[in-house]
């Protein structure tokens, strides 16, 4: 709920001509498409290097990629009421592109395949996965009107590092600084995911935490809550940080206060929401250059 007026002309001229017509274009906008392909790559390179079988690591892609989908179709289904009331046009259910029972049944089915892709990865591990996707869900299904609404962020990026350690040989908790980091970010991606829709969803009676914050002081908490995880992500494992650490700090400190600036002109911009993504995947990526796994010891370089 962000866009109105003339925001709705903008988004009808934009962004017709770049989508795949039909269902399948519909499932794939409904998806929240940049989220789910950064959070699925970055969870199964995480995975590949930690050690986890190349089978193992594909039942991980394949949990985390269903579990995003479902989570995302989900949550345009349960928000179609209110995208029609504030013309949504971007969204595939207002501009006819998909149909409600299409959508729910889509997110249902990918529901359940998440469930045996996740424990095929092994019992706790699957466990973890599933309680941070239901934790998602319970976000769509309402924590999001509550003073809560970060929790299920909170935990479902929390646990993914859980996912990926749990299901390697000896089932090892992941370590501290990976839990927090995620937990982290999640709570920093909720809240510049709802920056730009703050004034709409207090309109229609949804008053989470950032909605009751306000714009200012939620853009102050996401800074420093994304500036506290790229923090933990670099002096948190074990070893030398490097160059390649101390350079990702860097980009990642700067690109913390970037997610909450305004853009001018552009008050319901998604840009600090994907800046937010790009600081995730720049953690990562640092991580990764620096060998760092979560199993007991360094994953491979």
């Amino acid at each position: 709920m962000r866009e109105t007026g003339t925001q709705q002309v903008e988004a009808s001229v934009r962004l017709p001509d770049h989508r795949v017509p039909g269902p399948v274009g519909g499932l794939v906008r409904a998806c929240h498409p940049e989220p789910t392909a950064v959070v699925t790559v970055l969870v199964t390179a995480l995975a590949a290097a930690s050690g986890l079988t190349p089978t193992r690591c594909l039942l991980v892609g394949g949990a985390v990629l269903t579990g995003q989908l479902s989570v995302g179709w989900c949550n345009d289904r349960v928000d179609h009421a209110r995208d029609v009331a504030a013309g949504r046009t971007d969204k595939p259910l207002v501009d006819g592109a998909l149909r409600p029972r299409v959508l729910a049944l889509a997110a249902g089915t990918a529901l359940a395949l998440c469930v045996p892709l996740s424990l095929a990865v092994g019992l706790l591990a699957g466990l973890a996965h599933l309680t941070g996707v239901g934790a998602a869900w319970a976000y769509n299904l309402g924590l999001k009107r509550t003073p809560l609404s970060w929790l299920p962020y909170a935990l479902g990026f929390g646990l993914l590092p859980a996912f990926v350690a749990l299901g390697l040989p000896g089932r090892p908790w992941p370590p501290g600084w990976a839990v927090l980091g995620g937990a982290l970010l999640g709570v920093g991606a909720h809240l510049t995911n709802v920056l730009p829709d703050i004034e709409a969803d207090l309109a229609a009676g949804v008053r989470g935490l950032p909605q009751r914050l306000g714009g200012g002081p939620t853009r102050v908490l996401a800074a420093l809550v994304l500036g506290s995880a790229a923090v933990v992500l670099t002096v948190g494992p074990p070893g030398p940080t490097g160059t390649a650490g101390w350079a990702a700090l860097g980009v990642t400190g700067l690109l913390a206060p970037l997610t909450v600036l305004p853009v001018p002109g552009r008050a319901q911009s998604r840009v600090p929401f994907l800046a937010t993504l790009v600081l995730a995947a720049t953690a990562a990526a640092a991580l990764l250059a620096r060998g760092v796994g979560l199993g007991p010891g360094p994953g491979p370089g």
